[in-house]
């Protein structure tokens, strides 16, 4: 009930934000007309406002000119004196922070309570590719990415002349397509109704159908679907118990709402030297709508136990430590609440006042605000939460504002799940031959760095390891993979795990994989590719293990 009292009142209190800025009749720092009236706003392109709420929207008009400033207002800008934007801010956070405060103390924190909502419907949502041959096309896109209008959802970074897939409301279809034309950009529809692939993604399984399974096999899990994270953990539980002298269960930490982050170590014993074996370390679920990652992680779990006598020399050279969902409370988000969720599911309050400073436009702040007082600013992004280069948010592929998808989090490592992984791995950093992360999508196998366009002094033999594992994923299924640097075949990203494994945990072989597909149903790969995924990055993991270990 407090919860809900408190919705109710921040509901009003942002309301009130918004109606009082559209009473203020003075000019902000760089000259800018700001329309104000009692809706919600959000930017679809340069020069126009769109007011949302209803079906036929309105447009105001922004010279282009303003729009360019308040979107590109650099840090060395906003440390000027006096500027409108800058009290409007402090105000915001000061009665922010006082209501807050003072709500708390009335009715008690939110954060014991499991986060109220209904399951997102994403009917008549489109999935629509884009094709921007030129810089400006590049540009116009990015400028529509970085207002972040509520219902357009960027899956991939634009650039020029790369393909950037985009998730569009019903509401807004017409206008960004209208938009698209009159930039000159090419574009097609992928997915006419999102909702429907989402539905038709991850076949049914009756009680019958998971008592057959357990009576016959001793466990549920089947790589014809994908899973909930309950049955996941249930699994390694089963190959702990069936199989206790080559697994070992470990629960690395706690996720933010309190589930146990489970890992396990599959090992045969010392080597014959009497020495430890080197190990081989793979993580995936770190975004959490990327189901692949975790399937495809688990099929190496059974693989490596339940059939462990086809992969005796594997077993013989090296240890493999297997985490198959990082990301546990984000991973059953996509389950039960929003499919296309990414982040964690944290929520860290005044630890987000610092980044919130950094957004001077004031159209941006308002709509921060709004969403903050709506409680919709969940959730850190993990690959952009790991210690090495953080928070570089520039060329960096990150955010620091708590509402976008790659918010960095207000600190390295703020993330139970991230520290966990990051403590676990520099515990054992000296048996840990190679660090994978699995991802998806695109169909690329990616070497560092991935926060600058340079190349680590050992590339050349990064590369040529990489090069044979990407071979003999292609003679499983013809599928080609792309092999390159993160910041040259996708874009700068700071803060990621696969860096810091190498740059701070000091494991040479570093990489991160994106799994299937190119973009035809991009996160909601049917589960009928769930074992063709699987079969051919095992042959090409396996090909990097006998690189990295020793020759078998």
């Amino acid at each position: 009930m407090a919860v809900d009292v408190l919705s109710i009142l921040r509901l009003g209190f942002s309301l009130s934000i918004v109606v009082s800025l559209s009473l203020i009749d003075c000019k902000p720092a760089h000259d800018f007309e700001l329309f104000m009236q009692e809706k919600n706003y959000s930017f679809l392109n340069e020069g126009n406002l769109f007011v949302e709420g209803r079906r036929d929207i309105e447009r105001y008009q922004i010279p282009s000119k303003h729009l360019n400033e308040t979107t590109n207002t650099s840090t060395h800008e906003t440390k000027r004196g006096f500027s409108f934007v800058d009290i409007v801010e402090s105000v915001f956070s000061v009665v922010a922070n006082g209501f807050g405060s003072l709500m708390t103390s009335i009715i008690g924190t939110e954060k014991s309570s499991k986060p109220r909502s209904n399951r997102v419907s994403y009917k008549n949502y489109q999935l629509i590719r884009l094709y921007p041959n030129t810089e400006t096309h590049a540009k116009d896109l990015k400028e529509l990415m970085d207002s972040e209008p509520e219902y357009i959802k960027f899956w991939t970074m634009p650039m020029n002349n790369k393909t950037t897939d985009v998730v569009v409301s019903p509401d807004l279809v017409s206008d960004v397509k209208t938009f698209l034309r009159s930039k000159g950009i090419d574009f097609t529809v992928l997915i006419s109704d999102l909702q429907k692939t989402i539905a038709h993604q991850n076949p049914k399984m009756s009680k019958e159908q998971r008592e057959d399974l357990v009576n016959t096999h001793g466990h549920s899990m089947t790589w014809k679907r994908y899973h909930r994270y309950g049955d996941i953990a249930r699994y390694m539980d089963y190959l702990a118990f069936r199989y206790p002298s080559l697994v070992e269960l470990i629960t690395i930490g706690h996720s933010y709402e309190g589930q146990p982050i489970k890992m396990v170590k599959i090992s045969s014993g010392l080597a014959k030297d009497g020495y430890d074996k080197p190990a081989i370390w793979i993580d995936a679920g770190m975004h959490a709508r990327e189901w692949i990652s975790s399937a495809v992680a688990t099929y190496i779990m059974s693989q490596l136990v339940e059939k462990n006598t086809s992969y005796s020399k594997l077993l013989d050279n090296a240890d493999w430590m297997i985490l198959p969902v990082a990301n546990p409370d984000g991973y059953e988000f996509t389950h039960i609440g929003d499919r296309l969720w990414r982040k964690t599911r944290s929520n860290h309050g005044d630890d987000q006042d610092d980044s919130r400073q950094s957004h001077s436009s004031l159209l941006q702040l308002v709509s921060h605000y709004t969403r903050w007082f709506w409680g919709k600013c969940e959730g850190v992004d993990p690959n952009r939460n790991f210690g090495y280069h953080w928070g570089e948010v520039e060329e960096g592929g990150a955010s620091l504002d708590p509402c976008h998808e790659t918010y960095a989090g207000p600190h390295a490592f703020s993330e139970p799940e991230t520290k966990a992984m990051a403590e676990y791995i520099l515990t054992n950093k000296q048996s840990i031959r190679m660090y994978l992360t699995l991802h998806s999508y695109s169909q690329m196998w990616l070497v560092p760095w991935g926060y600058t366009h340079s190349k680590p002094s050992d590339y050349s033999e990064l590369m040529g390891a990489a090069r044979k594992a990407v071979g003999a994923i292609s003679k499983v299924h013809g599928t080609n993979y792309q092999l390159g640097p993160s910041a040259d075949l996708l874009y700068p990203t700071s803060g990621a795990s696969d860096d810091w494994a190498k740059g701070v945990a000091g494991i040479k072989y570093a990489y991160t994989v994106e799994l299937r597909d190119r973009g035809t149903y991009g996160f909601l790969l049917p589960a009928n590719q769930i074992v063709p995924t699987a079969r051919e990055i095992w042959a090409g993991i396996r090909m990097m293990a006998r690189l990295v270990t020793c020759n078998t």
